[in-house]
């Protein structure tokens, strides 16, 4: 796991030094075992390192030197590498280490910008060739978007760059921090950017399964590969079964988190299992709650899984005082707003991981997406024909629905949006036409959430917050063959997340199995209620002299709001104003990142 960068562009120019280096810097948080960008001309390829395979090798950029010319970054693991190196290595290539990167040069020496169809682990790769003739950028991610990569053509000179965190890409001269006119709609509908774009014009983010080649002073020519196919094995807990334990396996000290909820259990149940049968010390687990008397805690749940599974169970208690200091850094490191309170969480919580000394830990995102565990989901079976259920759905997707957002926005901007398209009418539009083309409810949603939503909100978001603290996430619910599985199941099965719990009867407690489903999150209506630690931090940032400069949203209107939370605490008022005040911060916060002009040009 590590963090890369790089560019590419026709002409002999080298990229800028202490451009390269400051984006290194801004991405060292997760990588913080090995630093190195080389350049040439034209090109730049560069990785901060965090060493979980092979630790003492695995020197990036990867090189070989019987493949002159021919050098790759990345960001993830692979986890077929041992036989991918047995492969290679029958056809006469050879390696210095083990480390699961080594294999990248070789692979792609043998397959060209295809060779990542070969690939079966959760990865970021970039490959350059260098060799006469042959000049291109390869770039690729794996087919869940489990690790993303930013990327930004530039028109006017043809050049191309990449850097796996979006504040290391706004290092380079020539990438400007410039605000989409809908930033504030897509956070509002959607609570993060969707899709491939971002909230800032001219940068990308490759989508799931994406390759992309690049040739010199061309822009990017992406293209989606065929999905990763498994052959799963068994039952949905034989199969989640071999992906846990597959993914437990490191060089490393892993661990894994548990919410107390049926995903988290599920792996938890299954690696401590592991740890058990393997001799392995006991697994350790962590759970994050908050001191006081809050709304919504599982900490009970969590600790029934953990003497459940007899894990060593760490519940970390935050001072919700600290909150508002976390929130900066939050915003900082996913480079994007993302309106869900549970960014403080998750930060929190990874960094309590690290500072306990593991470097792995395994999470149960992305079950609800491939099996169906939303409330909106059953809404969406539940509603009768004709009913207009995916206007509901894209409203259930907002942080402030489609009503709210149109009364708070100023006529200019409500004007605006209506002639440009709201990111909540995209979404509309492609429910609307899968199942026009004969796709069930379930398809079509299970679709849009695991190509669009899953990658966009919650895979990012574990990515970047966890890389914060140098923490590498592994995720069993997005492998290959728990993916293939779920989608051979019958809809009845991947509805309300019916397969996991028949999977879990035998491994979690009773309670938990019962208990109706909650998200990991953050009580952000009582945080943000009359004394609440985040309070003042909202208003300061909804004062109405900014919202005014802003031009987009009414500040009598939000005021009104704020004074209607503060009256009757309620979760969609308070999720609306933490989009609002989240928004804003991201705007100062990325814009003291923007290299001014003069520097860019040195």
């Amino acid at each position: 796991m590590c963090r890369i960068l790089g560019s590419f562009a026709a002409g002999a120019d080298r990229p800028d030094p202490a451009a390269l280096a400051s984006a290194s810097a801004r991405q060292r948080h997760g990588g913080p075992d090995e630093h190195r960008v080389l350049s040439g001309p034209g090109w730049s390829l560069g990785c901060d390192r965090l060493a979980v395979t092979d630790p003492r090798g695995g020197q990036q950029p990867y090189r070989l030197p019987h493949l002159p010319g021919i050098l790759a970054v990345l960001n993830g693991e692979i986890y077929n590498h041992a036989e991918l190196r047995r492969t290679l290595a029958a056809r006469g290539h050879r390696f210095p280490d083990r480390c699961d990167g080594t294999v990248l040069p070789a692979l792609y020496a043998e397959y060209g910008p295809a060779f990542a169809e070969h690939l079966d682990g959760m990865f970021a790769v970039a490959v350059l060739d260098l060799r006469p003739g042959r000049a291109r950028l390869v770039l690729a991610v794996d087919d869940m978007g489990m690790k993303p990569l930013h990327v930004h053509h530039d028109p006017a000179d043809g050049s191309t760059r990449f850097a796996s965190e979006i504040p290391a890409l706004l290092a380079f001269g020539g990438v400007r921090f410039s605000p989409r006119d809908d930033s504030l709609d897509t956070v509002l509908a959607t609570r993060t950017s969707f899709a491939t774009g971002t909230v800032l014009d001219g940068v990308s983010v490759l989508p799931p399964g994406a390759t992309a080649l690049v040739r010199p002073g061309a822009a990017p020519v992406v293209h989606r590969r065929g999905p990763h196919r498994a052959a799963p094995v068994g039952d949905t807990q034989d199969v989640l079964r071999h992906e846990v334990r597959r993914l437990a396996d490191a060089d490393v000290p892993v661990c894994a988190v548990t919410s107390g909820g049926l995903d988290s259990g599920l792996v938890t149940a299954l690696a401590a299992e592991h740890a058990r049968e393997t001799d392995a010390p006991p697994l350790h687990t962590f759970h994050l709650t908050y001191r006081g008397n809050w709304p919504g805690s599982e900490a009970a749940h969590a600790r029934s899984v953990a003497r459940r599974a007899r894990t060593v169970h760490h519940e970390i208690a935050l001072d919700p005082d600290e909150l508002p200091s976390l929130l900066t850094r939050t915003v900082r490191h996913l480079g994007q707003p993302n309106a869900d309170p549970i960014t403080l969480s998750t930060y929190a919580l990874f960094r309590a991981v690290r500072q306990n000394g593991f470097t792995v830990a395994l999470t149960g995102d992305g079950a609800d997406e491939l099996f169906g565990g939303y409330d909106r989901m059953a809404a969406a079976l539940a509603a009768p024909p004709g009913a207009d259920w995916a206007a509901a759905y894209t409203d259930a997707l907002a942080a402030a629905p489609r009503l709210l957002r149109e009364h708070l926005y100023t006529a200019d901007y409500r004007a605006h949006i209506a002639d440009t398209g709201s990111a909540a009418d995209r979404i509309e539009q492609e429910l609307r036409s899968a199942e026009a083309v004969g796709a069930d409810r379930v398809t079509a949603t299970t679709a849009l959430e695991t190509r669009w939503r899953l990658p966009a909100y919650h895979l990012r978001r574990v990515d970047h917050l966890a890389m914060a603290w140098a923490v590498e996430t592994r995720l069993p619910f997005c492998q290959p063959a728990v993916v293939t599985h779920a989608r051979s199941l019958p809809a009845a099965a991947r509805t309300g997340k019916r397969a996991l719990y028949e999977a879990g009867a035998e491994l979690l407690p009773a309670a938990v199995l019962r208990r109706p489903k909650q998200p990991f999150t953050l009580p952000v209506e009582a945080m943000i209620a009359p004394g609440g630690p985040l309070l003042d931090t909202v208003r300061e940032l909804l004062s109405p002299a900014r919202l005014v400069l802003g031009g987009k949203v009414r500040a009598d209107r939000v005021a009104r709001l704020l004074a209607r939370q503060l009256e009757r605490p309620n979760r969609g008022d308070a999720q609306a104003l933490w989009a609002l005040a989240v928004h804003e911060l991201w705007t100062d916060v990325l814009r003291t990142l923007q290299i001014p002009a003069d520097c860019a040009a040195a």
